[in-house]
């Protein structure tokens, strides 16, 4: 479980992070939402020690992080994997040699290991067959694939994904969406994701934390979010064309049940 108390950043007199607390479940997919500019991202690079927060506590199953310290520790990198929102990939490597990187620089395996390592972390992603490509070969989709394969390689424990449907059409951007939640599930990852994709908050989220202004409004179940008496929150689900549909459908079924029980008030506008 990862674990947050406080947690303030200012860059010159803007302040990002407003005294944020919050706490991502083991096993779960946890996301970070909420309008442009509002402080996602630093939180997200805050936890993971990427920038230093002015105030404030993290936790790592209890232990409190002190990154000058803790992020050089391989023992927590080995922990971590990072699915940034460009592939990053080196162009003058293969796909498997790409997918190697994090086994090269955070263990002792032997070559044999990690070879198998890297094709079973590829089949997961449906690119089995691909070992021996570069990433120009590769379709935008397919070099998003490479990079979760090399998150996933050395089997962390959280998983942190920036943005994993950004640059994506519909189609692979679900297909994404399931790769990571089948991944997270078959291998009971902490997964930790900032989007800004409705569809994939309401299709895999499980634990929702929703900042405006640097400041959190709402945390809790995706299960919840429909019910959510926070008008910033409820204006920033509109947008979302499978929410519009869970409410539509919710109101519709709510007619049906009322005139069935009530026929003699069938004259009510809903």
């Amino acid at each position: 479980m990862i674990k947050f108390e406080n947690i303030t950043k200012c860059f010159a007199d803007n302040v990002i992070l407003d005294n944020v607390s919050g706490e991502f479940f083991d096993g779960k997919i946890n996301m970070i939402i909420g309008p442009s500019g509002t402080g996602k991202s630093v939180l997200f690079k805050s936890i993971l020690g990427l920038i230093n927060v002015d105030s404030g506590k993290i936790f790592f199953d209890d232990k409190e992080m002190v990154y000058s310290e803790d992020v050089k520790n391989n023992e927590f990198k080995e922990g971590i994997g990072m699915l940034p929102q460009n592939p990053t990939l080196f162009s003058e490597k293969t796909v498997a040699e790409n997918v190697q990187f994090p086994l090269d620089i955070l263990t002792n395996f032997r070559d044999d290991e990690k070879k198998k390592l890297v094709s079973a972390s590829l089949k997961q992603v449906g690119l089995y067959r691909c070992e021996n490509k570069y990433p120009h070969d590769l379709s935008g989709g397919m070099q998003k694939k490479v990079s979760l394969a090399r998150a996933i390689v050395h089997k962390p424990k959280y998983l942190f994904c920036d943005e994993p449907n950004s640059g994506l059409d519909p189609i692979n951007s679900k297909k994404i969406d399931l790769l990571i939640h089948k991944i997270s599930k078959k291998y009971n990852m902490t997964t930790v994701i900032v989007t800004h994709n409705l569809d994939s908050v309401i299709e895999i989220g499980e634990h929702i934390l929703f900042l405006y202004k640097s400041k959190k409004l709402w945390e809790g179940n995706v299960k919840d979010i429909y019910n959510v008496n926070v008008p910033e929150f409820e204006v920033f689900l509109s947008s979302s064309k499978l929410f519009q549909k869970y409410k539509t459908n919710k109101l519709e079924k709510f007619k049906k049940q009322t005139k069935k029980q009530f026929p003699y008030i069938n004259y009510i506008k809903f």
